[in-house]
């Protein structure tokens, strides 16, 4: 793609015109618009597409297309079930679309308590707590947990929403090398004596699709004295035999001290949790301000969370399919040649290199029905861009068979294989 370079831009005197100042905002407005308008002039733009209708399974309409989905945090393929479904519209009938606003000051609904009752089943913990998204949960989890004088220990390659929240916590925020339990060790060894310290990590990394060492750093936490918590994003629902995560994953059952999860991937609905001991859950109830100062989920939301988790344990064949999908996907793109970096999940990064690579594959593919996008810097590193693309238990084998011919053919003319 001679001429064309997505990765670096200037701002040029044109741009700045549509802006009335010219100060540092108004320069990185411009250029933000300049790489977005390069992007779009070059067919480049993938973004905020519209999702017309999902047509069951892994079909979505988009652009007036029928496209096969590989960018979905649907796992389990749950979107759309009957049971949950059925179980938002008769909440809606019982409490309407609304709550009368924050849980503490205007009641909270007993369809929340039993939300959350679910989960701490779920996650074999003795109570729970829900929030109104995922990033709120652990901005504020670990902001009102952590503060002046403690330390946060963070995965390098961890959620935006945990780097947030380490530093809002206004804690002593130290990063250690992705997945490296030595490094997390030197780390805590340089911590002084008789201070609060907590040790935080995603559980399966969303760009990279690997699992977090949990049974070294569990013994490194303990050795240390350090909280544990794990964010179960991209976990609950894929991880363990029966989905309940990477504790039943590794068969350590009650060693994390916070778990922290969504209830937007797997679980199709919205909101985050965290669950743990009563006296953790009722500290965050009376101290955690996204709670204190959120509106409550709405009545269909928390009622298609809790029906989810129930068809979890209900249909099992569902986290077989996934595991089944996951590896069609995983050891086809490896033998066509792709590095596919180290997931062992139904993540599945497609490593291109520079941005342009992966603008020009992910391309290729969408003009021939399979909906994958792409993850450039700054979102990863320059050099490191690629397909981030997601297999679930909706895909069936004839469908992965074609994503990853189109994602071959496009390869090989691309120049990545």
């Amino acid at each position: 793609m001679p001429g064309l370079n997505l990765t670096r831009y200037s701002c040029d005197e044109g741009a700045l015109m549509d802006f009335q100042n010219d100060d540092s905002l108004t320069r990185r407005m411009a250029m933000l618009k300049q790489r977005a308008q390069a992007m779009r002039d070059h067919d480049f733009y993938f973004y905020n597409q519209p999702v017309e209708e999902l047509r069951g399974g892994a079909r979505v309409l988009v652009n007036g297309r029928d496209m096969s989905m590989y960018a979905s945090y649907s796992y389990l393929g749950l979107i759309g079930h009957p049971r949950i479904n059925e179980a938002a519209k008769r909440a809606v009938d019982k409490f309407g679309t609304g709550t009368h606003g924050v849980r503490t000051l205007a009641g909270s609904l007993t369809l929340h308590r039993e939300l959350e009752e679910t989960i701490a089943d779920f996650k074999h913990a003795e109570d729970a707590i829900t929030y109104t998204s995922g990033y709120a949960t652990n901005l504020t989890a670990i902001s009102t947990l952590m503060g002046r004088g403690d330390y946060v220990l963070s995965d390098k390659l961890n959620h935006a929403s945990i780097v947030d929240g380490c530093m809002m916590s206004g804690a002593e925020f130290r990063r250690f090398r992705h997945n490296d339990m030595d490094d997390l060790e030197k780390r805590l060894q340089q911590i002084p004596d008789g201070v609060t310290k907590m040790v935080v990590a995603d559980s399966v990394f969303s760009m990279d699709g690997d699992i977090i060492d949990l049974p070294r750093m569990v013994a490194l936490c303990r050795k240390y004295g350090a909280y544990l918590m794990m964010d179960e994003a991209h976990s609950v629902g894929v991880l363990g035999k029966t989905g309940r995560g990477i504790e039943e994953h590794f068969d350590m059952i009650g060693s994390i001290d916070i778990k922290m999860g969504t209830l937007s991937k797997t679980i199709p609905s919205v909101g985050g949790y965290i669950a743990g001991k009563k006296e953790l859950i009722d500290y965050l109830r009376h101290g955690s301000r996204a709670y204190i100062f959120s509106a409550a989920l709405p009545p269909a939301q928390a009622a298609a969370a809790m029906e989810s988790f129930k068809v979890i344990l209900d249909e099992p064949w569902r986290m077989e399919k996934l595991w089944k999908n996951t590896r069609q996907f995983i050891d086809g793109l490896k033998d066509m040649g792709f590095d596919t970096m180290l997931t062992e999940t139904a993540i599945v990064p497609v490593l291109c290199g520079t941005d342009e690579r992966a603008f020009a594959l992910t391309q290729a593919c969408q003009r021939q029905d399979v909906f994958v996008l792409p993850v450039v810097s700054p979102a990863v590193p320059e050099g490191s861009a690629r397909l981030r693309a997601t297999v679930t238990a909706a895909h069936e084998t004839d469908e992965i068979q074609y994503a990853m011919d189109v994602i071959k053919k496009a390869g090989k003319e691309i120049g990545i294989i």
